[in-house]
């Protein structure tokens, strides 16, 4: 298991988050949309220029900028 940024995800990868970074309001913000440790996310699809990136947790779609991303550390298994 590897620790990642949620930009650093390749699209159909999946994993677990492990903390959030993000601090005042944007953590806040991240956290409401359900971004929390504990929970299973994939990565669906990156635009063209690799921002925004967009993933599926919980049943649903989320499209994230990457400087918002880069506050969610995932673990991933790359085996």
């Amino acid at each position: 298991m590897t620790i990642l940024k949620l930009r650093e995800m390749q699209v159909d990868q999946t994993g677990v988050i492990v903390s959030v970074k993000g601090v005042g309001e944007l953590g806040r913000r991240i956290r409401d949309m359900g971004l929390v440790p504990g929970k299973e996310i994939k990565v669906q699809g990156k635009a063209p220029l690799f921002d925004p990136v967009s993933l599926r947790i919980m049943g649903f779609t989320l499209t994230l900028r990457n400087n918002e991303a880069d506050h969610i550390q995932v673990e991933v298994n790359l085996g």
